[in-house]
């Protein structure tokens, strides 16, 4: 999908017909090997799928991809050098960024490239036939400490006397849900249920949406979910870094990170990593385009990318 390189060709084969001597310029290129992990999530794929084509395509890479949990392994990965770079960290997902990281007080065994430009929220949320109308069960649910006026209605057979709450799908995301439901009160009445992956997560929600059912569940935006269903995000208290599991979670600017060989060893790579900007709006069309319609992610992103060059071409450093 090198979006010059069709043209570059054509031109020299019409050259080359009329027995003119020409020779297409290539673009400068960087090249080597770049690893990164897999993200597990549909977002971190998207970011990351649209940095890895433009490396491959536009400057010379071959980007090899592993599947792993995200989590405190890639740090580890990085630090050991097994993986070079990583896409749309959420800082609330990375409690190990104080130690590593030097913007948040780390000792610089990774580094930061740059703001991804997704700015991500993170809370638990009920449907809102479950909480406003006439058949509304739960009409002064507000707050998440509302919950336990209201177990019964969470009950399931899986959860026995307590109420089943469908929290964070994948533990190496490091949700603490745990901990914050005992943080906020609610671990007597309330059962944390972790569904494996992401693509549980919201079948499980859909299919309980669909019944009218009563649930509370963890989600994040921007993701397609908030224009499927109707939802409504639970009260909880201002985000307190210091006692930040009985309080909700901050606001994610999120960012790019890789170790620090990185921007010695593969300059025109990080410094397109770093320029890199993609906005909420941006990548929500690609999520529900792959979620909800099916699509592939490469797909997806080359039809995004065929459609905004002048957004992508202008992260390409200059000198490329």
């Amino acid at each position: 999908m090198k979006f010059t390189s069709k043209i570059l060709t054509t031109l020299s084969t019409a050259f080359v017909a009329v027995g003119m001597a020409f020779t297409a310029p290539a673009p400068a290129t960087a090249g080597g090997v770049l690893i990164a992990p897999e993200a597990d999530w549909t977002g971190g794929q998207v970011t990351c799928k649209i940095l890895e084509i433009i490396l491959e395509e536009e400057m010379g890479y071959k980007v090899k991809r592993i599947v792993m949990p995200s989590g405190p392994g890639v740090s580890a990965g990085m630090q050991a050098g097994d993986l070079d770079f990583a896409c749309e960290s959420w800082p609330s997902y990375s409690p190990d960024k104080s130690k590593n990281i030097v913007e948040w007080g780390g000792d610089g065994s990774i580094v930061k490239l740059g703001d991804a430009g997704i700015v991500g929220g993170t809370g638990y949320y009920v449907p809102r036939y479950l909480v406003e109308g006439a058949d509304a069960l739960a009409p002064d649910l507000k707050k998440i400490t509302d919950l336990n006026n209201y177990v019964d209605l969470f009950k399931t057979i899986e959860s026995g006397d307590k109420g089943r709450f469908m929290g964070c799908p994948v533990a190496a995301w490091a949700c603490e849900d745990a901990a914050r439901l005992e943080a906020q009160g609610l671990a007597d009445n309330f059962m944390p249920v972790e569904l494996g992956s992401e693509t549980a997560h919201w079948a499980e929600m859909q299919a309980a949406y669909k019944r009218g059912e009563p649930f509370v569940f963890y989600a994040w935006e921007p993701h397609w979910i908030h224009a499927a269903q109707d939802m409504v995000k639970l009260e909880q208290l201002p985000f307190d870094a210091d006692n930040y599991l009985a309080t909700g979670w901050e606001s994610d600017i999120t960012f790019n990170y890789g170790r620090p060989g990185m921007l010695t060893e593969h300059p025109a790579a990080s410094q397109l990593i770093i320029n890199s900007n993609l906005s909420n709006l941006q990548q929500s069309g690609m999520i529900y385009a792959i979620d909800v319609e099916g699509r592939d992610v490469g797909e997806v992103v080359e039809e995004w990318m065929a459609s905004h060059e002048d957004v992508w071409k202008a992260w390409i450093p200059a000198n490329m």
